[in-house]
């Protein structure tokens, strides 16, 4: 293992975080024995917290009430808090003056809200390259086709072009970076050729804006869809931004109490967009923090989240290459400038034992399994499922390296101690490591929630 490691290519990356976040010298139990800093390269699944957000919310939960109808003082300083968060996050996707923000719990919701407001008879157009919230909601509405991904960006670009001209779509909806390779289409690209098809642009913003600035004003996108818990704000709250139209005309995503104007037993008038979509009480404190995270984020420098991450991806892709049996997984050889997002397969080993030992044995969290992307793993001659290890404005050389050295080992002499199969997940046979401990929580009710082998957005 040592001579692997030493021999390893090093390409220089940060050594510091660019913004702490919470839970960073977070000690886990090994096994088969002592304790490792966990390193957290999961953060494509779930972001921890920045401590800027959780100092915000700190900071708003004694002033927290209900909004929109009280007439006492914390009623309105919350409600002002919460009508504050969503010009934040408008202002952070470059918001038009005339777009609408609609809080929501995150991409998911957003998506199917928005399949819900794309007008009847009309149809949709998605690529199969998209995580599972980009692409049951189209299926179920119907009217929609599935276009298959090339080769290329180039090819996947002339198939667009070529399904767009031959029959007529009101919606085209695209990643803005894969969860699964980081990759993803031009968007100035693909905006061209639907609106000049006639089509308007939802943007799937989960994996792109955590890690690069993005503005639907200079994009021309028409939507876009994010996730408060994959952008270092895990309170519960996400977003969909963009063109008002569609969002007043239809139905009411969750009706109750703030969605209307005028109730009586007859019929109910309803309230236009934002909240005639927001029904019941709205989760002001998962607005704070996402307005947080977002006033974080655009603090930055232009170029410093984006230099950030290419150069730990690019430590991370020369270290995988340079270990024998490893493969990394490239949906477009031709694409550019990914997202700190890699998967990998390893030549005879199950991913889920994979991610298993590096947890237990090194302290290293990993994605394991099909990421709720089972098109696209097929696709890549995968379907059984790979590994993804993905960084943050957290991540550091030394946690890529600690990652790198945990594979090393596994491929020099396997796994330390013997694992079994238990409900469904790899665990050491005999783990002396405690339980969660946290509410009454414990690792095998852990394992026994594992759901598609990728995360919800």
């Amino acid at each position: 293992m040592t001579g692997a490691v030493l021999s390893r290519p090093v390409v220089h990356a940060p050594e510091r975080p660019l913004l702490p976040v919470v839970g960073a010298a977070t000690e886990v139990p090994l096994v088969p024995s002592g304790t490792a800093r966990y390193v957290n390269l999961d953060t494509a699944a779930s972001t921890p917290a920045l401590v800027a957000v959780a100092d915000r919310v700190a900071e708003a939960l004694p002033l927290y009430a209900s909004v929109h109808r009280g007439a006492d003082y914390l009623s309105q300083v919350s409600t002002a808090l919460y009508e504050s968060a969503r010009d934040t996050v408008a202002r952070f996707v470059g918001a038009r003056a005339d777009d609408v923000c609609v809080l929501t719990r995150n991409t998911t919701d957003s998506l199917n809200l928005l399949a819900a407001c794309v007008p009847d008879g009309e149809r949709v157009l998605v690529l199969d390259c998209e995580h599972h919230a980009d692409l049951l909601p189209w299926q179920r509405r119907g009217g929609t086709t599935v276009l298959s991904t090339g080769g290329t960006v180039t090819a996947t670009l002339r198939a667009l072009a070529a399904a767009l001209a031959a029959d007529r779509y009101a919606l085209v909806a695209v990643t803005g970076a894969s969860n699964v390779t980081g990759e993803a289409l031009p968007p100035a690209d693909v905006v061209e050729l639907a609106h000049a098809a006639g089509a308007r642009v939802v943007v799937d913003g989960a994996q792109l804006v955590p890690h690069r600035r993005f503005s639907l004003a200079a994009s021309g996108a028409d939507y876009i869809a994010l996730s408060g818990h994959k952008l270092y704000a895990p309170y519960g709250t996400g977003a969909l931004v963009g063109r008002r139209d569609w969002l007043d005309a239809a139905p009411a995503h969750l009706a109750g109490g703030g969605a209307v104007h005028e109730v009586t037993v007859e019929e109910t008038r309803w309230a236009a967009a934002p909240h005639r979509h927001e029904g019941g009480s709205p989760n002001v404190l998962g607005a704070v923090a996402l307005a947080a995270a977002c006033d974080a984020l655009a603090a930055l420098p232009a170029e410093a989240l984006a230099a950030h991450e290419s150069a730990l991806r690019a430590r991370l892709e020369v270290g995988l290459d340079a270990l024998p049996g490893v493969r990394r997984l490239r949906i477009w050889p031709d694409s550019t400038t990914p997202t700190g997002v890699v998967s990998f397969t390893v030549e005879g080993a199950d991913p889920g034992l994979v991610a298993a030992v590096l947890s237990a044995e090194h302290g290293v969290g990993v994605r394991d399994g099909r990421f709720c992307a089972h098109p696209l793993l097929a696709r890549l001659g995968v379907p059984e499922g790979a590994l993804r290890a993905s960084v943050g404005v957290a991540t550091t050389a030394a946690d890529v390296d600690r990652l790198l050295d945990g594979l090393a080992a596994f491929l020099a002499g396997g796994p330390a101690t013997s694992y079994t199969v238990r409900d469904g997940r790899w665990q050491p046979a005999d783990d002396p490591r405690p339980p969660a401990g946290l509410a009454g929580a414990d690792l095998g009710a852990v394992a026994r929630g594992a759901g598609c082998g990728g995360a919800a957005r």
